[in-house]
């Protein structure tokens, strides 16, 4: 650092460690005695903290933030555990916490305990029993993945209607874009040997017939999923509480609703209004019920919260899931079809004209757009509908492309043009890695999520769980990042690992650059929201691969803490 340089950075840091000792009022609660991780470049690390009326108001050398000491101040000593900004969500379904707090853990390990079919009856029969679930009554279960059960071969109806013969039974796909039905679902849902497999969707069926045979994929699965009966508005209303908890455990204090119905919108609001959320959820109501949405809900209201919640702006689905070989691809799958398709290469969402006609609708109302992206196909054609639907490309949208799994390097060039936001999922390294391996080969699968090569672009990036899909885990997300190894611990496109700053970067600043609030969340800044996380290990000095180890001890949401480990 030269002369010149280390003497503005002391100027600045002294201007902001001296300020809020000439300028406010005394802090309710100091934090000291512990290392601080502020994703603050102007002043990377600090030894104390202190906290006014929910905001943030010294940070700095221990000598300097206790000038803001008083006789009623709470002093909190970290005892060497480690203070970080509160975790943000880079996409997830909230939603999906209150249905699985009234759902069976289909998940197989380590995410949960089904290792065989066997295992899937069991966990089902597990909530059957303890929720008293009459006969007629739905059976339902998620985290479903059929490729790493013992039985080498998918669930069927079959299985579950031996299980089941008196309840419609449904098991959700982890990739949420599945899911397999016992006969009887299906014949609630409509779905019988005449039923006409929809655009964009996959029945599969009986060999040889064309009875149903239990899996259905994409628009199938979303017309069948439509169907279910809905939660009692006052029992999922009961349901915030614990729901909100599976996020504030992993220290989550914003969190995203990343594809909302009209119905969905409405009980976060009765929820907000009703003064439940003890977290920030940002909701983005699905593209296809937007103007149901805006009949209560006009664009102009969004982008503010109220009590806690707030409308982001709008949904869009480009293509599907990689593993389920339903996303969107130049190049054919090795494996062919879901269906046993030839030269396969997936299909989008939505045909152009309509994806073209949705984006304008969008981006006509001033507002903010979500696009979920796996292929590389799906993203040229979010880029293209841009390009041509955009009244200026190259303004500031804050469109965030979720997940940007196969994004080609030259489409990370506009990207960068455009001024769009990656939000990744390098999980799929550690626990989809063999999959894609298969279906897109091991060169493809190695540039995953390509978080360093965006961020040397100087793309803004966020990194995400896409819960229910996976876990809320901040520290493995981190982890995914930093490490990109598999269950079998070979590392998946090592140039594109990043460093523990820069993953910690990934669930906080990056983040809440999604949302618009970098200005008062994701690092710990004088004058941002009081919105800290204690962990009991250090990410960027524990040996990397211990980093999903650490665990969260307290989670704090403007100065008030919202969850303590026991």
């Amino acid at each position: 650092m030269t002369p010149l340089c280390f003497a503005a950075w002391v100027f600045f840091s002294v201007i902001v460690m001296a300020m809020p000792a000439q300028g406010i009022e005394i802090a309710d609660t100091i934090y000291h005695g512990g290392p601080i991780i502020t994703v603050d470049a102007r002043l990377p690390g600090a030894e104390s903290l202190a906290v006014k009326d929910g905001k943030i108001v010294a940070v700095g050398s221990r000598a300097d933030v206790l000038r803001t000491k008083g006789e009623s101040t709470r002093m909190v000593d970290l005892e060497g555990k480690i203070l970080v900004p509160g975790f943000i969500d880079g996409h997830s379904h909230f939603i999906s916490s209150l249905q699985v707090a009234s759902q069976a853990n289909c998940f197989p390990p380590p995410r949960g305990p089904c290792k065989s079919i066997s295992d899937i009856i069991k966990s089902l029969r597990e909530l059957q029993r303890k929720q008293g679930i009459a006969k007629g009554e739905f059976v339902i279960g998620y985290g479903y993945d059929g490729d790493s059960l013992t039985d080498n071969r998918g669930l069927t109806a079959a299985d579950l209607d031996a299980a089941f013969p008196d309840n419609p039974v449904v098991i959700q796909h982890f990739s949420m874009h599945s899911g397999v039905c016992n006969s009887r679902a299906l014949q609630v849902f409509g779905i019988n040997r005449d039923t006409p497999t929809p655009k964009g969707g996959v029945i599969l069926r009986k060999p040889g017939t064309n009875e149903p045979a239990g899996p259905l994929m994409e628009t199938a699965w979303a017309i069948a999923i439509s169907r279910l009966p809905s939660l009692d508005r006052e029992k999922a209303l009961s349901l915030f509480p614990e729901a909100q908890m599976i996020y504030a455990s992993a220290g989550v204090i914003t969190a995203q609703e990343g594809a909302s119905q009209p119905a969905d919108i409405e009980l976060l609001d009765e929820a907000a209004r009703r003064k439940l959320l003890s977290i920030d959820v940002v909701a983005y109501p699905f593209v296809t019920g937007a103007n149901e949405v805006f009949q209560k809900h006009p664009p102009e209201s969004f982008g503010k919260y109220v009590d806690r919640l707030k409308l982001g702006g709008i949904k869009i689905t480009m293509d599907g899931s990689p593993q389920l070989r339903t996303a969107y691809f130049t190049t054919p799958y090795l494996t062919g079809g879901p269906a046993g398709e030839k030269n396969w290469h997936g299909e989008p969402s939505f045909p152009r004209a309509e994806a073209e006609m949705l984006i304008k609708m969008v981006y006509d109302r001033n507002l903010q757009l979500l696009a979920h992206c796996n292929g590389d196909a799906a993203i040229d054609l979010l880029l293209e509908c841009h390009e041509k639907v955009a009244a200026d490309r190259f303004a500031d949208r804050r469109t965030v492309v979720i997940h940007s799994q196969f994004v080609r390097p030259d489409q990370l060039l506009k990207y960068q043009d455009y001024k769009f936001i990656a939000s990744f999922f390098t999980e799929h390294c550690f626990y989809l890695s063999e999959p894609h391996s298969r279906n897109r080969g091991a060169s493809q699968t190695a540039s995953i999520s390509p978080m360093k090569s965006a961020l040397e672009l100087g793309i803004r990036c966020a990194n995400h769980t896409d819960f229910s899909v996976m876990p809320i885990d901040q520290m493995l997300v981190v982890w995914t990042a930093v490490n990109r190894v598999n269950t079998n611990g070979e590392v998946i496109g090592p140039n594109e690992r990043v460093t523990p700053l820069e993953a910690l970067h990934s669930i906080t600043l990056g983040a809440a650059q999604i949302y618009r609030e970098e200005h008062i969340k994701g690092s710990l800044s004088v004058g941002k929201l009081a919105d800290l996380v204690i962990l009991d290990g250090n990410p960027l000095t524990v040996a990397p691969l211990t980093i999903k180890d650490i665990k969260v001890i307290e989670t704090i949401k403007e100065g008030k803490t919202i969850y303590q480990r026991r």
